[in-house]
């Protein structure tokens, strides 16, 4: 099993740690042909229209597009939440539009710009220490889209197939358990028989 992490911005290193910890051969990615032999791939936190412009300056987006038509997990974490979704508050166009959410950006407002709560994510903890840096939250769902964890009602975690977004920085922790749950997914998605493989 081979995991990447985007390394256009944000806490790649922080990541990459967290997939070594769990055993998994793990590479930071800045080039589309990195992304051919990948079996997942993590979309870091940063700033999301930087980080989709540099998308389309590095030419990764059709390499992306045919990662997720292959069913190979995307994982993305407060700015790469952005990246998956197919809707953004205030914008016209999305990034990679893939995810059936609708996220609002830097949605807690100023005065809780940054905290940290104890979550209960489904399937994954009951007590996850998550931490949210100007954070966005999903603010609508398709039914096709499982809520994974909520704070104050709004949903900071969901998953749709092989795609996986959290408002929040889970390898800002020690606690692997998030990681965990990506790398199972992507274990999943490699024994698919109906998988197209590169």
């Amino acid at each position: 099993m081979k995991i990447g992490v985007l390394a256009l911005q944000g806490a790649v290193q922080e990541h990459l740690h967290l997939l070594q910890k769990l055993g998994v051969e793990a590479i930071t990615v800045k080039r589309a042909e990195q992304l051919e032999d990948l079996d997942g791939l993590i979309l870091p936190g940063g700033e999301s229209t930087t980080m989709g412009k540099l998308l389309k300056k590095y030419d990764l987006i059709e390499s992306l597009y045919q990662m997720h038509e292959q069913g190979k997990p995307l994982f993305g974490t407060c700015a790469g939440m952005i990246l998956l979704a197919k809707e953004i508050e205030g914008q016209t166009e999305s990034h990679l539009g893939l995810m059936d959410v609708h996220v609002k950006r830097n949605a807690f407002g100023r005065q809780i710009a940054s905290f940290e709560a104890n979550l209960v994510i489904k399937e994954v903890a009951e007590d996850f220490p998550a931490v949210f840096i100007r954070a966005p939250y999903i603010a609508s769902v398709s039914p096709s889209v499982d809520i994974l964890a909520e704070v104050d009602g709004k949903v900071v975690m969901a998953r749709q197939g092989p795609l996986l977004a959290s408002a929040f920085h889970p390898e800002l922790t020690d606690d692997v358990r998030v990681h965990q749950y990506f790398v199972k997914m992507v274990q999943e998605s490699m024994a698919k028989p109906s998988r197209v493989r590169v």
